[in-house]
């Protein structure tokens, strides 16, 4: 099936999603995110693809969020997929990694896709900010509450409400971007920490991840450290052809050759 707001490319273990409304700075319509949905429910689904890579089409916006000229009431939070903005910002059984490839402007909603992402490469011009009060409306889709988490209560606040915009520079000062590049290096980048990634066993990254995701909800260390062994995917990862690859081609001196089963 074609793809109305998207363009989805596949090149080896990596899938490149890129929104493609550059004329509206790639603003998201509730068709546009009911599509994204469906675009990471095949990723999500597919043994052969291991990260995604999410980016804006054009040079100016990576994706300012809500398509405010939508028609009134048409966007409104209901209408969104159950896995969030993008079918993102609520998906909470995605185990693969995916990096937010930010070429421009990250507002709003496109902020919070951007925070539910792993890893953030920005380019210099990029910026971010949560504009949401000064119309009316706030960042309910996770942007509330990744920021702090990421950065810290006072820090966040001081962008949230403020409403400021922040700089790729200084969102790596803060802690939220990974990676600062020249403007035209920000996809380069992110096919780089890809191939990086896929470098390792695929069992592992999902082991890894959920690990971190579930870890970082639980207020006892010594309870999160006992409980990680009962993951799913870290079940998954003992017991997959990897785990005995890994090992086997470490001893014989060569690369190994991961199954992701």
């Amino acid at each position: 099936m074609s793809n109305k707001y998207c363009k989805v490319e596949t090149r080896g273990r990596i899938s490149l999603i890129t929104i493609n409304r550059p004329k509206v700075l790639n603003a998201l319509t509730p068709a546009a995110h009911a599509e994204l949905a469906a675009i990471f429910d095949d990723f999500e689904q597919d043994p052969e693809v291991w990260v995604a890579i999410l980016t804006g089409s054009g040079d100016r916006a990576f994706c300012v969020g809500k398509d405010l000229k939508t028609k009134p009431g048409a966007d409104d939070p209901t209408e969104l997929p159950d896995t969030g903005a993008a079918g993102l910002t609520r998906r909470w059984t995605l185990n693969k990694p995916v990096i937010a490839a930010v070429n421009g402007l990250a507002l709003g909603g496109g902020f919070e896709i951007a925070l539910a992402c792993d890893l953030i490469v920005a380019s210099k011009s990029a910026s971010f900010g949560l504009p949401e009060p000064k119309v009316g409306l706030a960042a309910y889709e996770g942007g509330l509450l990744r920021l702090p988490r990421l950065i810290g209560e006072k820090r966040a606040m001081d962008m949230i409400l403020t409403s400021r915009r922040v700089s790729a520079t200084e969102g790596k000062k803060l802690g939220f971007v990974n990676y600062v590049v020249k403007n035209d290096k920000v996809l380069t980048k992110a096919l780089k920490l890809a191939l990086i990634i896929c470098e390792a066993s695929p069992m592992s990254i999902r082991a890894s991840k959920e690990t971190v995701q579930k870890g970082l909800n639980e207020a006892d260390l010594k309870h999160a450290v006992e409980a990680q062994k009962s993951y799913s995917s870290m079940v998954e990862m003992f017991a997959s052809d990897d785990a005995k690859e890994g090992p086997l081609a470490f001893a014989e001196k060569r690369k190994p050759r991961w199954k992701g089963k």
